[in-house]
């Protein structure tokens, strides 16, 4: 029975030396997860059978060490969740291991070649909330977009006098106020460049000129009006604004003055913003947080291209290894909770970092060290009960 005993505990700790030998080789293998031999001991009722394998686990839950990498596609998880990546064949898998790129069509890939999962974005540029399927980055360019509203926030300095000359003359500044000047696009991408003249008229009220490229737009000038707290009264909605531009389409701006005030301080102007843009080329992508993922273009803008989604389960540990780095749904994990990333009880995004192994170096040879000496025990055991059994066979 002892040879049995022994022999027994010999499997168990090749099992539990092939685990530790395992994470050793995986120290530095990113979103790799320790794992172990779990170990019981075997009764026939009440007579000892020696020690079993009840299972292999990792330590799903425990989280790796974020470092930082070289490339901007790459991402960790800081908290809980996982990415979610499917191969060609549908096949769902969850992973801790944010090695990502793009293939020749522009889609996320992990490491392994498997999409990476999201929310995509529609022909709109809305998110699809709901739908998650792969995310694909624009490779290409951006074409130039028109300006067509024009957010304006300014305070108009209420210590102004009116002007004693007239009438408005944009080339005398003794006609004049303030003025302010903004750069719009037409529709082929070309800047011009809106100029607005401001011009007390009375106690809380003003005329606004609007010219572009230095020829006028409206035939009469914006009214203006303020109440004794300073708070703008007119217009209320969006000013609109009409150019004919030789070889492009006519430019129509929506000129939006909300937030606009008259005090007795320096004439400011805090926003000035049109959404109107010329051509530009990618040049790299930008990932938030949230896993909101944006392609950045050489003319300073950037366009929403997908959101990474997480999944959570009630109990990780009870998710299938598939080979270390990645692992499938079983009835013991149940179903994933698929969300984005900061909601809930799941972790932010890191871009650009991953998440290391979370393998302790130190405890694992330390383990090694310990397991082989209880394999030189057994096989001590082994000896010792051949040696009996030869000197009980000769004595006969």
């Amino acid at each position: 029975m002892s040879f049995n005993i022994a022999r027994s505990g010999l499997n168990a700790i090749t099992e539990q030396l092939t685990a530790v030998s395992n994470n050793i080789a995986n120290v530095n293998t990113t979103g790799y997860k320790s794992m172990r031999a779990e170990l019981a001991s075997m009764y026939a009722e009440k007579q000892p059978l020696g020690v079993g394998v009840t299972g292999i686990t990792q330590s799903i839950s425990r989280q790796g060490a974020i470092t930082a990498s070289a490339n901007s596609l790459d991402m960790a998880i800081s908290g809980n969740g996982f990415f979610v990546v499917r191969d060609d064949a549908g096949n769902t898998a969850y992973t801790r291991a944010g090695y990502f790129n793009t293939d020749a069509a522009g889609n996320l890939i992990n490491n392994l070649g498997m999409y990476v999962q999201g929310y995509p974005v529609g022909a709109n540029g809305a998110l699809q909330i709901g739908t998650v399927g792969n995310l694909t980055i624009s490779s290409g360019t951006i074409p130039a977009k028109a300006t067509s509203t024009l957010d304006f926030t300014a305070n108009l300095n209420a210590n102004e006098t009116v002007p004693t000359i007239d009438p408005f003359d944009p080339s005398n500044s003794d006609t004049y106020n303030h003025t302010y000047t903004t750069q719009v696009y037409d529709s082929l991408g070309r800047e011009h460049t809106l100029s607005q003249y401001f011009v007390k008229t009375d106690d809380n009220t003003w005329e606004v000129h609007y010219y572009l490229d230095n020829a006028k737009i409206a035939d009469t000038p914006q009214k203006m009006e303020f109440t004794t707290q300073g708070v703008l009264k007119t217009p209320l909605a969006p000013i609109a604004l009409t150019a004919d531009v030789p070889g492009a389409d006519k430019l129509n701006i929506a000129l939006d003055y909300t937030g606009t005030t008259q005090y007795g301080s320096d004439f400011a102007v805090s926003r000035s913003k049109g959404n109107g843009y010329e051509s530009g080329k990618r040049t790299g992508v930008a990932i938030e947080e949230d896993g909101s993922i944006y392609a950045t273009f050489s003319n300073g803008e950037r366009l929403l291209q997908g959101q990474v989604v997480l999944a959570s389960f009630e109990n990780p540990n009870g998710l299938s290894s598939q080979n270390g780095t990645t692992w499938a749904q079983t009835s013991k994990s149940g179903a994933p909770l698929i969300g984005v990333a900061g909601s809930g009880l799941l972790g932010s995004i890191k871009s650009g970092s991953t998440e290391g192994s979370n393998v302790d170096l130190t405890l694992e040879l330390v383990s090694l060290m310990e397991f082989q000496r209880n394999y030189q025990a057994n096989t001590k055991v082994i000896s010792t009960n051949d040696n009996m059994t030869s000197a009980l066979l000769q004595a006969v």
